[in-house]
């Protein structure tokens, strides 16, 4: 994202540095896996769509972080089968965050 001009709205509206970000994605990502829970005790219920509500999510930055997390899943999940599924779960879930037109 940080590299990519395709992204580079995505990544405008993220803090920087963006170590903290990417920690707090880990956890998220961590939790929303299945894996140990060590989001909600340092943020809380993960709320998303009311955590992103300071932000215009929209199809277009949807369609950019779907972009970003393609090139990731498929760079580390080898099994195209697996890979495709957890896209699928992920575009369900950038689909639920777009709030703007």
């Amino acid at each position: 994202m940080e590299s990519d001009a395709y992204a580079a709205s995505l990544f405008e509206m993220h803090p920087k540095p963006m170590s903290a970000i990417r920690q707090l994605f880990t956890d998220y990502l961590t939790m929303w896996f299945g894996g140990p829970d060590h989001y909600t005790p340092k943020r809380g219920h993960p709320r998303l769509r009311a955590r992103h509500l300071p932000f215009k999510v929209t199809k277009e930055l949807k369609t950019q972080w779907m972009y970003c997390m393609r090139i990731a899943i498929y760079q580390h999940v080898k099994n195209k089968r697996i890979a495709d599924q957890i896209l699928s779960a992920l575009d369900q879930l950038a689909e639920h965050m777009i709030d703007k037109e």
